[in-house]
């Protein structure tokens, strides 16, 4: 039976990141194992209907992924974003003074970020499903055209379905995901990443729509030493400069693992002007 996870609770974004993370590598195993049985079955008993049945269970395990990756995506967006929102615009309230309040502005902000982020991780795990309904596909036609064919040649019909298992063991790797752009990450990796990069987003979204709120036009930036405004190799660093509000949200982060975070400076009127 499939572990019964528990709802996501909203909390600390390394910890949720790492909670994604580990429901959607447990899902994506349990694909993996479900290949498993199809290469065993071409292999060992390559019987027709005995393959055709652990491709059955193959395609339920695809649906269960992107179950997965449906309800993590929709209790991080739905739970955990919003925390982290408010987390970001209370910081700012912190030095603007005042109370913060769920006004429209925060509310369309939120919606945005919640849709974009939803979309990023099903996007994500369509590039996953594409590699095991590829897999799924070039297995149920060697089921249908090859292996009432096995006996057939040169070579016994237990030589030949360990070959036909050996070829789409090779051509249907599922260890990664395979993006098309030639790069190879594992699903625990993307999805640490992702839910990590836009938790970060949220966090800022929420200080830098405070700041604005409240009429505030600079923010002080804290990043690490040596990350760059727009990437971490971009020679203009982050750290310590003032920036806009405005430049702030065009690049709440430069890079996926981005540690970035604002400071409002309501006595700043330039980006030279440190302030006290």
């Amino acid at each position: 039976m499939p572990y019964d996870w528990p709802p996501l609770v909203p909390g600390d974004a390394e910890e949720v990141a790492r909670r994604v993370a580990a429901v959607l590598e447990d899902a994506w195993q349990r694909l993996n194992a479900r290949q498993a049985a199809v290469i065993t079955a071409f292999a060992d008993n390559w019987r027709v209907p005995h393959v055709l049945a652990t491709l059955e269970e193959f395609k339920q395990a695809i649906e269960a992924f992107h179950r997965a990756v449906d309800n993590e995506a929709t209790q991080f967006v739905g739970r955990q974003l919003p925390h982290l929102y408010e987390r970001g615009a209370e910081a700012a309230t912190a030095v603007t003074g005042g109370r913060f309040g769920w006004t429209l502005l925060h509310r369309d902000a939120l919606q945005a970020l919640a849709a974009d982020s939803y979309e990023d991780f099903l996007r994500r795990s369509q590039e996953a499903g594409r590699m095991a309904d590829a897999f799924y596909r070039a297995a149920r036609a060697a089921a249908r055209r090859e292996v009432p064919l096995l006996a057939a040649g040169n070579v016994t019909a237990r030589q030949a379905s360990r070959a036909l298992a050996a070829r789409l063991a090779a051509d249907h790797q599922l260890s990664h995901v395979v993006y098309r752009n030639g790069s190879r990450v594992p699903v625990r990796a993307w999805a640490e990443a992702a839910t990590l990069a836009k938790s970060a987003v949220a966090y800022n979204a929420g200080t830098l729509n405070r700041a604005r709120e409240d009429g505030i036009r600079w923010v002080e930036v804290f990043d690490g030493p040596d990350c760059g405004w727009t990437s971490h190799s971009d020679p203009d660093k982050a750290n310590r400069t003032l920036r806009t509000v405005d430049e702030a949200a065009d690049w709440p982060i430069s890079h996926p693992q981005c540690s970035r975070s604002f400071g409002p400076r309501p006595d700043a009127d330039s980006q030279s002007d440190k302030g006290s």
